[in-house]
Order: C-alpha cells, then sequence, then structure tokens
C-alpha cells in the first residue's frame, strides 16, 4: 500500500481542495483563505500562493519574527458519483512566512514549514513526520487520476462489471438486477479501488492490485488490460 506519507503528498499536489487556517485570523466574509496554487520545495516546506491583500497574507508579513502557526487543510472528494464521496482528509501543520518577490502582480507567495502532518483516508488514519514528508513522492498518477476514474466510469462500465467475478461469493447473485454497482473509486500506481453499490443501499470497497507499479499513463493501461483480461476468464 502507498506509505501515509506518500498518501499525504499526494493529496497536497493534487487538484483537492484545501484552506490555510491560521489560529486567531478570522477570513473576511466566508472566504476560507482557499490557496490559488500550491506546490512542494525541496526542503519539504509548503509553497502557498494567495491574493495579495489575503487576511493570511497580512498575518504572515505583520508577525515578522514571531512564530505564527498554521494547517493546510485537504478534502479528497471522489470524481465519480457514489455513496460516501469523501475519500479522506490531511491536515499538514507548520509555521507560516512570506516569500518576498516571487509571485505575480496582485500576488504572494507564502511558506508553510512543515511540520508534523496526518492523513485520514480509505487506508486508514496516520501521523507523518516532516521528515517523512520532504522524503515522500506524490503518486506518478496524481496529475491524470481525476480524468482516468471519470473515463473508467463512463466508458468502461461493462468491464468494470466484469471485475465482480474476482469477487466470489460474496457479490455472486444469478440475477443481473440484485448484482452491485462498480464503480471505480480511487487509483495510484499500485492498483484500482472500487465501490460496490447495491440497490438497497448497502456498498463495500474491493482492491485490484497491479501485478507491478505503475510509472505512467502507458503502463497503467498495459496493467488495466491485463486486470480486465483476468475477470474474462
Amino acid at each position: 500500500m502507498p506509505s501515509a506519507a506518500e498518501r499525504t503528498r499526494t493529496l497536497v499536489q493534487s487538484t483537492c481542495s484545501a484552506a490555510l487556517l491560521v489560529p486567531g485570523l478570522d477570513p473576511a466574509g466566508s472566504d476560507p483563505l482557499m490557496p490559488l496554487s500550491r506546490s512542494v520545495g525541496p526542503d519539504g516546506d509548503l509553497i502557498l500562493e494567495h491574493p495579495a491583500a489575503s487576511p493570511a497574507v497580512r498575518a504572515a508579513a505583520h508577525a515578522q519574527d514571531d512564530e505564527l502557526t498554521a494547517v493546510l487543510e485537504i478534502t479528497d472528494v471522489a470524481p465519480v458519483s457514489v455513496p460516501h464521496r469523501i475519500r479522506g482528509r490531511a491536515r499538514v501543520f507548520g509555521r507560516l512566512t512570506t516569500v518576498p518577490g516571487m509571485a505575480g502582480p496582485g500576488r504572494m507567495l507564502l511558506r508553510l514549514e512543515t511540520g508534523e502532518a496526518y492523513v485520514d483516508d480509505l487506508w486508514g488514519a496516520e501521523r507523518i513526520g516532516p521528515e517523512e514528508f520532504r522524503d515522500a513522492s506524490a503518486d506518478p498518477l496524481v496529475d491524470h487520476e481525476t480524468e482516468l476514474l471519470q473515463h473508467l466510469h463512463t466508458a468502461h462500465g461493462e468491464q468494470l462489471g466484469t471485475l465482480r467475478g474476482l469477487l466470489g461469493k460474496r457479490v455472486a447473485s444469478g440475477c443481473p438486477a440484485h448484482r452491485p454497482a462498480v464503480v471505480p473509486v480511487a487509483l495510484d500506481r499500485l492498483g484500482l479501488r472500487v465501490r460496490l453499490c447495491g440497490r438497497d443501499g448497502s456498498c463495500f470497497d474491493a482492491r485490484f492490485d497491479f501485478p507491478e507499479p505503475v510509472r505512467d499513463v502507458v503502463e497503467l493501461r498495459r496493467a488495466m488490460h491485463t486486470l480486465f483480461e483476468a475477470a474474462a476468464h
């Protein structure tokens, strides 16, 4: 399974929604201080782009030598319609400072000097130390997962349905009307997770591991072909 640090790096570098939480700071109106962009530097610190007028930017600029703690909170939602759609949440704690002179007009970069991180997702809940976070890499499919899952869901429903045959008696049914729907819910370099949803509202997840980790979309296509071929026999 992917490590907790890898899963957290993947969420940080994905397109999941994220909000910056600064204790004691009350954002104007209902604006949740969402970064315009985010990335991870070589030392594991988070680089967050905000409007120059953002309350978070003002707070970091005024803090100067004082310790300004903050949390980046990420919510991961499945990109396809499925029950229990939230796949996980992650939090990265750290010290917030400004990065002068590196952003475009009307924008400012903030650095979240990463301390502890925490992830609670489909794999479970774990804490991650700053060194683990720094040394981990995001999943190589992070930039394509949303598109790939949506494509599987809309164009390969019949092939996904054949995966029921790999799960044995738990989903066996002589009546097609009572067979659970198979919805792709997560994809990474190590395998595919699907959610089987019954008409009575019940559901459970099944994980199909690839024979070996994939490094890109080309290798993923081969792995998916192998998986569907196994399900068809």
